[in-house]
């Protein structure tokens, strides 16, 4: 039995190197970069479906993005996302899907004492600041507009 306590933290740093075992990085690289460019080409398949149904082009890529981060959110529910998330890595986090289970996955834990004291309120201690810092950047960058009249 080995007595860690006794050791100094490089003897400790030393058996943990000897101990674990190497990371396969290459393979975590390009499998998150599968899953992460697999994401990116459904959300481009997404547009152009709703180009096909008629959308403008700016439209269709605002609406493929909440149908993404709506799928994202379904899926964090369901606990499909986090399983996928566990194999891809970085892959589902870099896209905006990853923002979204970030918000609902803490939010998820909280269920048990409700939805609007534990889901919605968890849920916004993670959104919050971003809501908060994205709302305010936008008002004060259309403030700027108006006054230097490139506002429409």
């Amino acid at each position: 039995m080995l007595r860690t306590m006794d050791m100094t933290d490089q003897e400790y740093g030393e058996l943990v190197n000897k101990k674990s075992k190497p990371s396969p990085s290459w393979k975590n690289m390009i499998w998150a970069f599968c899953v992460g460019g697999g994401i990116c080409c459904v959300g481009q398949a997404l547009q152009e479906f709703y180009q096909y149904a008629g959308m403008a082009w700016e439209d269709a890529g605002t609406t493929a993005t909440i149908t993404l981060i709506f799928l994202a959110a379904l899926l964090t529910g369901l606990d499909v996302y986090e399983k996928l998330a566990k194999h891809a890595g970085a892959g589902t986090l870099v896209p905006v899907t990853g923002f979204a289970n970030s918000i609902v996955a803490p939010a998820m834990e909280f269920k048990s004492e409700g939805f609007v004291t534990g889901m919605a309120a968890k849920m916004f201690t993670i959104a919050g600041p971003v809501l908060v810092f994205g709302i305010g950047a936008s008002v004060i960058y259309g403030v700027i507009l108006q006054l230097i009249g490139m506002g429409k």
